[in-house]
């Protein structure tokens, strides 16, 4: 299989061969907004307890969403999964990302490092999980698989160190650097997405593929992950009230949905060349709206939750614009795959 730059192999002509017009674009963009909202609709009708959720969130963390990792990974020749400069790339452009939203943070809310930590999470951890991966297999193909969960596996590493240790410097969390350093190790290493994961690159390693009828099973399960995941997140974001929004989530929404595309495309530029597969999805992974976890991770801690829920559901409502901008641009082929 022959390579072009850092990355798969380009079909012929690259997506900019053939412009789609912008009714293409909205007819992949908005199944995935709309079944948001369809979410947000029932939650608002309807009033079912939180903790309702509960088993649906365990169905997608636990077994839906690892499927699709898994799945992923493993049907991939290991060789496209060592490109050590793209996850470079994208793990700085999000930790790049946090600074800014972070620094904004401390400036805005008067040196509260606690607060920032959070405002640096929403500004930098988009929707990687529930939106990301159907979103980008959708608008791009199977070019996007093996982009798509590198930046998920490492994207999620860089989160989970970085906010805890932040929290415990602050002194919100009141456990010593070992402590704190064997908790966050332990989280990373058995999370179900990164267990997924490791499990995909050994299967591809040994070229190991499952029974069929087990393989089909893992097929439907990952089919469920995507509508399911976005269907949860609106009922979510329901179920949260939002009576006015705070006003330092602009900034930080500006930094999550036009700053964090724009830092990526630029070092891509610098340490590249890719393929257009793997900028546009790196582009489009970066230009999604924050993710539910910023929510659930502020109200771990106690700090940020009316401005984490504003941000999670405004910049959901915003991303139908900015994100399906981008995804025309990925379409039509006029987004640049090298700025300088």
């Amino acid at each position: 299989m022959s390579l072009t730059a850092r990355g798969l192999p380009d079909t012929p002509g690259g997506f900019g061969a053939t412009s789609q017009p912008m009714i293409e674009v909205l007819n992949l963009a908005l199944p995935y907004f709309g079944l948001i909202f369809l979410g947000y609709a029932c939650g608002r009708f309807k009033r079912i307890p939180e903790t309702g959720l509960a088993w649906m969130n365990f169905f997608l963390i636990y077994v839906a969403l690892p499927c699709l990792f898994y799945r992923i990974l493993a049907k991939t020749p290991l060789e496209e999964l060592n490109n050590v400069p793209f996850v470079v790339a994208t793990s700085l452009s999000t930790y790049v990302a946090f600074a800014l939203a972070f620094l904004a943070g401390v400036l805005m809310m008067r040196g509260s490092k606690t607060d920032a930590t959070m405002a640096g999470l929403a500004g930098a951890y988009g929707n990687i999980g529930y939106m990301g991966p159907g979103l980008a297999l959708s608008t791009l193909g199977p070019q996007a698989a093996v982009p798509v969960a590198l930046i998920f596996c490492f994207d999620n590493i860089l989160v989970f160190s970085l906010v805890p240790f932040l929290m415990a410097l602050t002194g919100t969390v009141h456990k010593g650097f070992r402590a704190i350093t064997f908790d966050v190790t332990k989280r990373i290493v058995l999370h179900p997405f990164i267990i997924a994961t490791a499990l995909g690159v050994a299967s591809a390693f040994l070229h190991f593929e499952p029974p069929v009828a087990l393989d089909r099973l893992m097929q439907f399960l990952q089919n469920a992950a995507a509508p399911c995941a976005l269907f949860v997140l609106g009922v979510t974001v329901a179920l949260r009230p939002l009576r006015a929004v705070p006003w330092e989530v602009p900034v930080v929404l500006l930094v999550k949905l036009v700053l964090h595309p724009l830092i990526v495309l630029c070092l891509l530029s610098l340490l590249g060349p890719f393929t257009e597969a793997w900028v546009y999805t790196a582009v489009l992974m970066a230009a999604l709206p924050p993710a539910l976890n910023v929510f659930i991770m502020s109200r771990q801690y106690d700090t940020w939750v009316e401005q984490a829920s504003a941000s999670v559901l405004v910049g959901t409502l915003v991303s139908v614009v900015t994100l399906t901008s981008v995804m025309w641009l990925v379409k039509t082929g006029m987004l640049p795959v090298k700025l300088f």
